[in-house]
């Protein structure tokens, strides 16, 4: 299957949404964030088509930071969410979105990224569970084998601590199991 993962556009956006809904079908919850995403601190937002042009998959990154013992560090990433059609699941759709959104991170210099997710699935993309690093989740709702990081070229040793969620996250009740998307 022909995908190819670009930037979000604004006429993506009702496109994003549905997909989303169905991908989650949680009653709208997870567009809802990522919606409001766009409108705060998302600074990625990436969708794989395919090549008749139809959305089947969606990731953000959004800015968040790290509150290390040195310093904040404010420009570490949180991604979330990521969608893919139900239909084009197991597809490697999932697979393009992760890898580009990484490439992004990379790109735009980010020393960090961060998630919620399988902790199985996300290591063959450089994920580790973040408490081998030393680093510590945002909130105890979080299950240490589902608080994953990847670091990039832009780490440094010294940034290690606590990584802090936009507000976003919580306005939106979107920590912890099954409600961060990642």
């Amino acid at each position: 299957m022909e995908i190819n993962v670009r930037p979000q556009v604004l006429a993506d956006t009702d496109r994003v949404w549905d997909l989303l809904v169905a991908a989650f079908g949680d009653g709208g919850r997870t567009a809802r964030l990522a919606e409001a995403l766009l409108d705060g601190p998302s600074r990625i937002a990436l969708v794989a088509e395919d090549g008749e042009g139809e959305i089947v998959g969606h990731v953000q990154l959004s800015l968040s930071w790290l509150d290390a013992d040195e310093r904040l560090v404010d420009d570490v990433l949180v991604l979330s969410p990521i969608g893919v059609a139900p239909d084009r699941q197991r597809q490697g759709v999932g697979r393009q979105l992760v890898t580009s959104a990484l490439a992004e991170a990379e790109r735009r210099g980010a020393p960090l990224v961060w998630l919620e997710g399988e902790p199985t699935y996300y290591p063959e993309f450089g994920f580790v569970r973040g408490a081998e690093r030393g680093f510590r989740p945002p909130s105890a709702r979080i299950p240490n084998e589902a608080f994953l990081v990847s670091t990039l070229s832009a780490w440094q040793p010294w940034m290690v601590g606590s990584l802090v969620y936009p507000d976003v996250f919580w306005q939106h009740d979107s920590v912890g199991p099954g409600r961060h998307t990642g």
